[in-house]
């Protein structure tokens, strides 16, 4: 893991999840500016009880996640990007047999040094 990797997922580190959003074919968590996209199906843990996307009630169960503050996070490469909050836990797989395609998730984070929507980015 790079430093440059985890500068961009430390900058969630005490910020609320405001909304989670499905779109067509990926899931994204928004953080009042940043954005977490999962393009890669996310799983997790929300108290004792396990998700994975799409899967039953994965979609209801994700939305538990808006209030929640980001309390740390892990980098495994190839292996997984989670958040923590608390007891919870949103991952994003980032192994070869899970991706859809040559990225498994970005983060979108909007840089509060200009006025313009200039963004930095990471991609895993």
């Amino acid at each position: 893991m790079t430093d440059h990797q985890r500068d961009g997922l430390a900058l969630l580190v005490g910020l609320e999840v405001s909304a989670v959003c499905f779109v067509r074919d990926y899931v994204e968590l928004h953080f009042d500016g940043p954005v977490l996209r999962a393009l890669s199906a996310p799983f997790g843990l929300y108290g004792c009880r396990g998700w994975r996307f799409p899967d039953g009630d994965s979609p209801t169960v994700m939305r538990y996640y808006i209030g929640k503050t980001v309390d740390g996070f892990e980098l495994s490469p190839d292996r997984l990007l989670a958040l923590d909050f608390g007891e919870h836990r949103f991952a994003i797989p980032l192994d070869d047999n899970a991706r859809v395609g040559p990225e498994a998730a970005h983060l979108h984070v909007p840089d509060p040094a200009t006025e313009m929507p200039v963004r930095r980015m990471w991609i895993w």
